[in-house]
Parts: C-alpha cells; sequence; structure tokens
C-alpha cells in the first residue's frame, strides 16, 4: 500500500505482467538493452575462427534477449547482423527473412536517416547483391548513402558502403558510378587504422570492374597494375595479423588465383592458415 494514506497507487491494485515481473498492467516495461559493442566483438571472434554454427547461435541467443528486454534498437542490430552472416554462409531465405524484420523495425522506430538505419540498409543491401536482387539492393545503398552523408559517418562505415555499393552498380552495368564510389571508397579507407585491407579489397574489386568494363584482353595492364598494388597493402609489415587479416587474406586469395598470380595467392592463403591455426 502507499504511504500516501486514503490514496491508492497503481502499484497498489495493478496485476503484474507476469509472476516473474513486476510490471503492472497499462505501464510500459522497462527496457533492458544487450551489450551490443561486446556482442560484435564476440562475433568477430568467431568469425577469425570460421565458426559460422558458433556465430549463429551466439547472434540468435541475444536477438532473444533483446526481444526479452524490449530493445528494440538491439534488436535491429542483431536483424541486420544476421542478413550479413547469413549471405556469408548463402542461406539466402534465412538473409531476406531477417531482412524484412530489420526493415520492419526501422518503420517501428522512425528510424529512417539514422545511422543505425544506415547500417542496417548496407547489410540488407549487400545481401541482396550476393543474391542477385540488384534493383532492390541499389534502392537501398542510396537510402544508406543519403544517411551516413547526413550525418557524416565515421569514414569505416561511409567505406564499407562505397565499396559494397560500387559492387551492384557494377552488376547493373554502371561502371562509371562504381569507379566514382571506390574512388570515395579509397579516399575514406586512407583515413582508418588499418584501412590497408579494405584499399586491398576495393583495388581487387576495380579489377574485376575494368573486365566487366573492357573484356579481359583490353584490361588486362590495368588489371595487373590494381593486383599489384592490392598485393603490397596485403604485405605492409604495419598489419596486424589477427582473425580479420586472416579473413581478407583468404577472401583476396582466389581472386589472385582466377587472374594468374598463383604464387601471390598461395603467400595469402598461408598467412590465413598460419592465423587459423594459432588461434
Amino acid at each position: 500500500m502507499s504511504h500516501n494514506k486514503g490514496i491508492l497507487q497503481p502499484e497498489d491494485y495493478a496485476e503484474p505482467r507476469c509472476l516473474l515481473c513486476d510490471e503492472p498492467y497499462g505501464k510500459a516495461p522497462a527496457v533492458k538493452p544487450v551489450p551490443q559493442q561486446r556482442i560484435i566483438e564476440k562475433m568477430n571472434d568467431y568469425m577469425s575462427r570460421r565458426d559460422y554454427a558458433g556465430a549463429e547461435r551466439h547472434l540468435l541467443y541475444w536477438l532473444e534477449e533483446a526481444k526479452l528486454g524490449h530493445d528494440k534498437g538491439g534488436e535491429l542490430m542483431l536483424r541486420g547482423e544476421l542478413v550479413g552472416h547469413y549471405r556469408k554462409t548463402g542461406e539466402k531465405e534465412k538473409a531476406f527473412a531477417s531482412a524484412q524484420e530489420a526493415l520492419r523495425l526501422v518503420d517501428e522506430l522512425q528510424m529512417d536517416g539514422t545511422v543505425s538505419a544506415g547500417t542496417a540498409y548496407v547489410n540488407i543491401a549487400t545481401a541482396y547483391n550476393a543474391f542477385g536482387e540488384n534493383e532492390q539492393s541499389i534502392a537501398l545503398f542510396e537510402k544508406a548513402k543519403a544517411a551516413y552523408e547526413a550525418n557524416n559517418t565515421a569514414p569505416e562505415l561511409r567505406g564499407g558502403l562505397y565499396n559494397n555499393m560500387a559492387l551492384t552498380n557494377v552488376a547493373l552495368g554502371r561502371y562509371e558510378e562504381a569507379l566514382a564510389l571506390y574512388a570515395q571508397a579509397l579516399d575514406m579507407m586512407e583515413q582508418v587504422e588499418n584501412g590497408a585491407l579494405d584499399q586491398a579489397i576495393t583495388y581487387l574489386n576495380m579489377a574485376d570492374t575494368a573486365v566487366a568494363q573492357y573484356g579481359a584482353e583490353q584490361a588486362e595492364h590495368r588489371v595487373n597494375e590494381l593486383l599489384d598494388k592490392a598485393y603490397d597493402l596485403l604485405l605492409l609489415p604495419t598489419l596486424q595479423h589477427d582473425g580479420y587479416y586472416a579473413f581478407v587474406c583468404e577472401k583476396c586469395a582466389p581472386v589472385f588465383s582466377y587472374y594468374g598470380y598463383f604464387m601471390a595467392a598461395n603467400e595469402l592463403r598461408q598467412r590465413a592458415e598460419a592465423i587459423y591455426e594459432r588461434d
């Protein structure tokens, strides 16, 4: 009973929502935020060990925690991470289902135009591109670009956006737009510590773009220039040989093989395996 004699307070008569909580009916539940930074760090740890099953369990566990804690922002972040995870594992239906949930949350929370929404758009657009839905992809990339640039978002996020958006433009045959975005991506990653890894990926993407635009024979000289730049960046002695370095080396090796740089590809694979075995 309230200490104000004769005056009933809601807690004096309202039943709790459930037997395990104290929140009465009619009162908005308290939000219990999930530890987003810790979740991302642990996710990176799983990916550095190529433990995809563990990564999925990790994300799904925290997704349920976000739901139970009424943390819609945390749920949005986790939906975006799940989209990216299922893209990497090639699970189209799961990726698209999480994408739709993420877009629903953006609308529900009225977050369009924010950095968080932009990050969700990038994850979803990248997945759409990976699974061939390029018109949907470019529309979301445009929304992400507007959000990031309006909020002067961190260079590493904008670099990733420009690089992935360029890939969709290549798929749509918009080569000049793609090259302009690649140039922006390189400029952004120049401002980021250890940004050389992402610059290397961009140079390899530019090589593929040159072939798509001009054909393999006409683009050969340009391709060789770009591959040399990428390889030099990947071998910089200042780079930290961590899980992300291993991931990038493993991702880039097949591209070097495709263009006949077999020794470079073998070196990158060996570097990746050495890190995976160590960790």
